[in-house]
């Protein structure tokens, strides 16, 4: 009797080989998804004990045949779609290690096979049936979309024939160039080329140079050679800066009488000092009620760039201004960023203005949107603004002391409702005239900084409100925001877990807010310990990344539920669409067309993340440039990355950071612990983690490939585990020779 009910509504045992049919359907299906084995035995209707046990086997067995795939331990999800036929996106690697992405899943490509695709074109492949212990492949049949590329390289020219020594990682070969296709470029010159042709029983492709640079090693030419890298402009149309010159300030009577006039009150402009295109302006004065007006105002860019002209679809196209170590590349010509609408001392100038009335406490009144007239009364540099601030004396002190008090009153309740708080100092270069950098210097945001940047937070929160937040029953236009997702809940408790191995505490649930203090008390307790710069990075790419979209979700990093950008027309285009829609809003026009919009988004977001990629790689080849001339020098410095091939380490001293390879690591065989961000030594079990502090000598330093490699010469985060060679020895790593690069022989003739 009690079996009877203990086996109440427990079906027949299922044949094993059905069992496993079901389970590899079921799977199928949902081949976007990850399942335990429970959940896998819901799905295919297991009942009877016996079976669930024969679930757990049948997976494990599927993976060790390498028919499913165990994405996480106990986690179980079915190969991408590998019909004999499919169609991805090719990754050509100059390592050989090409693949086709399926799904998001790679599939191993041959040279042999691969129809010399390249890399970002679309193909249709023929996928090799999976074999036990053996990866599949695939073999491309047809190139569907070939992806509009050029290549980056230093000219070799002989005498019957020229070769171009590609800079990609993407690409191995060299590129044969017929001299007649070679724009006068020279031996050395470093050159933009295209592919023109790449036969099937040919070792190297045959292209044509696009545009000469300069010469290798040149600054501009190698500034260059990473705008074209990332694909992004180098230099302006001349076309499009004839247009923009034309432009007239057009400040008439007429234009005026349409504006509220602030002409009249004090205002002033608080900048970097190298800056020219001064976008934003501050204006303040005390109401007869006793509060505070303060004025935010931004370059009417709109009024002068008119929807589909030449230089608005430009700057479409650019989406946002680039800035390299020594160089911006604006988004718009030159009269028009740093002359007409840059709010410049004394002249009257065109503006779109966010004005809010404030109590002492920085509670906002009333708040209203429109376009305005300005006069700039004084152009402050952030350290001129900092020492009023400090000292208490200078022009409009005053004004500026108001201004700051009410941006901490802002800033301690923005902290206060639960935003993030990421005050890392940047690094900077001094350069000189040749582009050469001579020194290293910190850029630290401090309170005239601090001060720019709440009200300009202030006026975008207030421009995306007043679009986005309608009476209840009534549906939002379509609107332009920057919006910050909340993070992925696996990467704040890997963040977690690291912080906790330096003492920190991170609550990994609970309310956003909660989440946030907890960060921001970290970062905090942090400051100026060796780890702090890592863990404040490591604290940054455990979050979401920003991005603009018509599909509001909030912005997590600031815990607002509006969020835009106006505030900086001059160098980002979705600031310029912001106005416009403001503008027409405000006249009563009809919502406009969302999907149009959300394509302007994607592709501003696309372009900021290449501007961003761009300025890195500059960075990354000065700080390599800086220390070209301190090889063989001995540093102090804090691993700040793990990797199979080696441990990242940054210098305490000029925040540079280098390559320790893990073929240098002499004493020991490493392995990567991937959960655990360390290099494990198999003998002596030595290990490198993260935020360890090292002692590391300048052993290379190759521009080409913007990469500084170190030697390890001690481990003194480990002051216990000190490094032994295979007779228990503490060795001294030391540079190897720098061997002279030589090019690439190309492996087909011309």
């Amino acid at each position: 009797m009690k079996d009877n009910k203990k086996n109440k509504g427990v079906g027949p045992r299922m044949r094993k080989k059905d069992l496993q049919e079901k389970i590899l359907s079921f799977l199928e299906k949902e081949k976007k998804q990850a399942f335990n084995y429970k959940q896998v035995a819901f799905a295919v209707g297991v009942t009877h004990p016996a079976n669930r046990n024969d679930v757990i086997n049948i997976l494990d067995e599927l993976v060790a045949a390498d028919i499913i795939m165990e994405v996480e331990l106990g986690r179980y999800k079915a190969y991408a779609n590998r019909g004999t036929e499919s169609e991805g996106i090719f990754v050509r690697r100059s390592n050989g290690k090409n693949s086709v992405l399926i799904e998001d899943e790679p599939i191993l490509v041959a040279e042999r096979n691969s129809m010399h695709a390249l890399n970002g074109d679309r193909v249709r492949v023929e996928i090799s049936a999976r074999r036990k212990g053996q990866e599949p492949e695939a073999k491309v049949i047809e190139i569907i979309e070939p992806k509009e590329q050029v290549f980056i390289g230093t000219l070799n020219v002989e005498k019957d024939y020229a070769a171009l020594v590609t800079d990609s990682k993407f690409l191995a070969a060299d590129i044969i160039i017929p001299r007649s296709k070679l724009k006068g470029g020279k031996t050395g010159d470093k050159a933009i080329a295209r592919i023109t042709q790449w036969r099937d029983e040919e070792m190297n492709p045959r292209g044509e140079v696009v545009d000469i640079l300069g010469k290798k090693g040149e600054n501009t030419a190698e500034m260059h050679a990473i705008l074209a890298e990332f694909g992004l402009p180098y230099k302006y149309p001349e076309n499009v800066e004839k247009v923009a010159n034309k432009i007239d300030a057009g400040i008439t009577p007429e234009e005026i009488a349409k504006r509220e006039d602030f002409r009249g009150v004090t205002t002033f402009t608080i900048d970097p000092r190298d800056a020219k295109d001064f976008d934003d302006a501050l204006s303040i004065r005390q109401l007869a009620n006793g509060n505070w007006e303060v004025g935010v105002h931004i370059a009417d860019v709109t009024h002068y760039v008119t929807p589909n002209s030449i230089i608005d679809r430009e700057a479409q196209q650019r989406a946002t201004s680039v800035y390299l170590v020594d160089r911006t590349i604006p988004m718009l010509p030159e009269h028009l960023s740093n002359g007409i609408c840059s709010l410049r001392p004394n002249e009257e100038k065109l503006t779109f203005s966010a004005i809010f009335e404030m109590d002492a406490k920085a509670n906002v009144v009333n708040r209203r949107i429109g376009r305005t007239v300005i006069k700039s009364d004084r152009r402050f540099t952030y350290e001129e603004a900092q020492e009023i601030i400090e000292t208490g004396a200078g022009d409009f002190a005053k004004e500026i002391i108001i201004l700051d008090k009410l941006a901490k009153e802002l800033r301690r309740r923005r902290y206060d409702d639960g935003a993030l708080e990421f005050d890392r100092a940047e690094v900077r270069f001094e350069i000189d005239k040749d582009g050469k950098p001579v020194s290293v210097y910190f850029k630290e945001s401090k309170d005239a900084n601090k001060l720019i940047e709440e009200f300009m937070l202030l006026a975008n929160m207030a421009v995306a409100e007043s679009i986005g937040k309608v009476p209840n029953g009534k549906k939002a236009k379509s609107f332009v925001y920057r919006v910050h997702d909340n993070p992925d809940a696996e990467k704040i408790s890997n963040f977690s877990q690291i912080a906790s191995r330096f003492g920190f505490k991170v609550k990994t649930e609970g309310s956003a807010k909660e989440v946030n203090k907890s960060l921001n008390r970290l970062l905090k307790d942090v400051k100026g310990r060796g780890e702090e710069n890592m863990l404040a990075m490591l604290a940054i790419r455990s979050m979401a990344k920003a991005i603009y979209t018509t599909d509001n979700v909030g912005h997590y990093g600031l815990a607002v539920d509006y969020y835009t950008h106006f505030t900086s027309p001059i160098r980002r285009y979705p600031d310029m669409m912001v106005h416009r829609l403001l503008a027409k809003y405000a006249e009563g026009a009809r919502s406009v067309d969302k999907m149009k919009l959300e394509d302007q988004c994607k592709h501003s977001s696309d372009m900021e993340q290449l501007a961003a990629n761009a300025e890195r790689a500059s960075i990354r080849y000065k700080q390599v440039e800086f220390m070209q001339d301190r090889l063989g020098e001995i540093y102090d410095g804090v691993i700040s990355g793990v990797t199979e091939w080696g441990l990242y380490v940054e210098l305490d001293e000029n925040k540079c950071e280098g390559l320790v390879p893990v073929r240098d690591l002499a004493d020991d065989y490493y392995d990567f612990d991937e959960k655990n961000y360390c290099l494990v030594g198999r003998k002596y079990h030595n290990k490198y983690t993260l935020g360890d502090q090292v002692k590391v000598q300048v052993a290379r330093a190759d521009l080409d490939r913007k990469q500084l490699d170190f030697a390890l010469i001690s481990d003194t985060g480990n002051p216990n585990k000190p490094l032994r060679d295979s007779k228990g020895k503490n060795p001294r790593h030391t540079p190897k020779d720098k061997k002279k690069k030589q090019p690439r022989k190309s492996k087909a003739k011309s």
